[in-house]
């Protein structure tokens, strides 16, 4: 009881003291001194709480599904870390919403002019990046876009919004939304990350990432593991807390990794095994030659036992008089 008052959850049932979880990530936060991984920590309510970056590598074997990201869209909330992009879809709601809809659209949302992209700022509270050449906005636009909503159009963004548009579109290693590849496998072992805190649990976490990056797939086709250097791997169940326990393992990415997998392809490796897995194939065939020789000899040490105890009792029953009964 005063463990769960006065510790950290890091699972079910599992609770680390604040002593501990404090001198860990201080360790944590000196690794990554200066860099934009060190996580904040803070008492509410007598409770600590700790947030920052996790990095997750990825680990799919099966191909993900983006969703498509059309000027049909519905509004969006403001930009927040965890969303795909922001800003998008703010110039049109659809003509489906009837005349308040629209009223409110045009209310919450900037007018799109297609002017020079050195005029005066809009007075939207954003501010203005400096010029870049319209070849590369450009080209980075069509990268980003679906195709079916760049041929549905009908008015083109000015280069000031081309660019407000792309600093809020997320990247999967570089890919980017595209109407012909919404379909594709991240690469194995690339990492991305999310910005999380130690009181979310593995399904938050799940959708945080997933929403991160708009992939359709269900966060329940998922699951993350703590994969370490030495081939063990464990699966965090779903009342684990992600952060808390990669403090818990310490920041070397090189001893332990985040990994996301496939819920029903992932494998848990044991310690034990995990012994193994470095060796290579003539060492472990000789260790299964080794294996099968002891198994042998146990099993002729059984045999012998057997057969001495046989050999007794049919002694006995020999020496046993005609018509006589055992008890």
């Amino acid at each position: 009881m005063d463990d769960m008052q006065c510790g950290v959850q890091i699972g079910e049932n599992k609770f680390v003291s604040k002593a501990t979880i404090l001198s860990h990530l201080k360790t944590y936060n000196l690794y990554y001194e200066g860099q934009n991984l060190q996580l904040r920590h803070r008492e509410e309510e007598e409770e600590l709480i700790f947030e920052g970056l996790l990095n997750i590598f990825w680990g799919l074997r099966r191909p993900i599904r983006l969703q498509m990201q059309d000027d049909h869209d519905r509004i969006r909330p403001p930009p927040s870390s965890t969303s795909w992009h922001s800003g998008c879809n703010l110039d049109s709601q659809g003509c489906s919403n009837g005349g308040d809809g629209q009223q409110a659209a045009e209310q919450n949302s900037p007018r799109v002019e297609v002017t020079p992209p050195d005029n005066q700022p809009e007075d939207n509270g954003v501010m203005e990046e400096q010029p870049e050449e319209d070849s590369e906005s450009s080209a980075q636009l069509l990268r980003t876009k679906s195709d079916a909503g760049f041929l549905r159009r009908g008015q083109r963004r000015s280069p000031s919004d081309q660019r407000k548009i792309r600093r809020h579109r997320f990247s999967i290693n570089g890919h980017f939304y595209n109407h012909k590849t919404a379909v594709f496998t991240p690469a194995f072992g690339s990492v991305t990350n999310v910005r999380i805190n130690s009181c979310m649990r593995t399904p938050q976490v799940l959708r945080v990432l997933l929403n991160k990056f708009k992939i359709e797939n269900s966060p329940d086709d998922f699951a993350i593991y703590l994969v370490h250097a030495s081939g063990e791997r464990v699966k965090l169940k779903r009342t684990d807390h992600p952060l808390a326990l990669r403090v818990m393992q310490g920041p070397c990415e090189q001893v332990c990794k985040v990994f996301l997998m496939e819920e029903d392809l992932g494998e848990e490796v044991t310690y034990d095994v995990a012994q193994y897995i470095k060796f290579e194939m003539p060492v472990l065939q000789s260790f299964i030659t080794k294996l099968k020789e002891e198994e042998d000899r146990e099993v002729q040490k059984l045999r012998r036992r057997y057969t001495y105890f046989r050999c007794k009792i049919e002694k006995q029953l020999r020496c046993l008089p005609e018509g006589a009964t055992c008890m």
